[in-house]
């Protein structure tokens, strides 16, 4: 099993590396903008990792319907920001994520799936909203959000490997150690 889930995190970070290989052509300059705009906000990446931390640390049907549902509902909160829907607090909705699930992290705060799931999709409203409403005007769309899904799929597989590492291997206590330090990362970023 821990072999499977190397080849895989080794397969899927190759992909950056094949599509560089081709840039310059129009099609995968949008997915190559979509794939690297959650990999450079440092916000973003803390909490797409966090997600899957925390999926893993939940366990039972959360590993997969957690990342699932913010999944599903990113997409859709970045079609609201491609109409040009208003939705206030935007920064502040990402920023409130890394440190929420930061603490949860660090607590070990265990809900429902029901719970999880909304709590996650609530974030994930925020977080597509910003990658929507910040697509660069000449790149195809639906490359942009191909591209971005797949970063967040990538962080989320990362961030879901360590959990479940760390809760089937290590002690508890380092989970709770990176919870830590992602919502001091968050307390940093909100006051900078």
């Amino acid at each position: 099993m821990n072999q499977r889930v190397c080849v895989m995190l080794m397969l899927f970070l190759s992909v950056p590396a094949l599509a560089l290989a081709h840039s310059g052509a129009g099609v995968s300059s949008g997915f190559i903008s979509g794939f690297s705009h959650p990999l450079t906000g440092f916000d973003h990446l803390l909490a797409m990792l966090a997600v899957g931390l925390w999926a893993g640390g939940l366990g039972g049907r959360s590993i997969w319907a957690v990342p699932a549902t913010f999944i599903v509902v990113m997409a859709a909160g970045a079609l609201l920001g491609m109409s040009g829907m208003a939705f206030p607090y935007v920064e502040q909705g990402i920023l409130l994520s890394v440190l929420v699930l930061g603490f949860l992290i660090a607590a070990a705060l265990k809900l429902s799936l029901v719970y999880s799931s909304s709590l996650i999709g609530f974030f994930a409203l925020f977080h597509g909203h910003a990658h929507g409403s910040e697509i660069p005007v000449a790149t195809g769309a639906a490359t942009y959000i191909i591209g971005f899904l797949a970063a967040t799929v990538l962080l989320h597989s990362t961030g879901l490997s360590l959990g479940l590492f760390m809760k089937n291997i290590c002690s508890g206590k380092i989970g709770r150690l990176v919870g830590c330090a992602i919502m001091l990362c968050g307390v940093y970023l909100t006051v900078s």
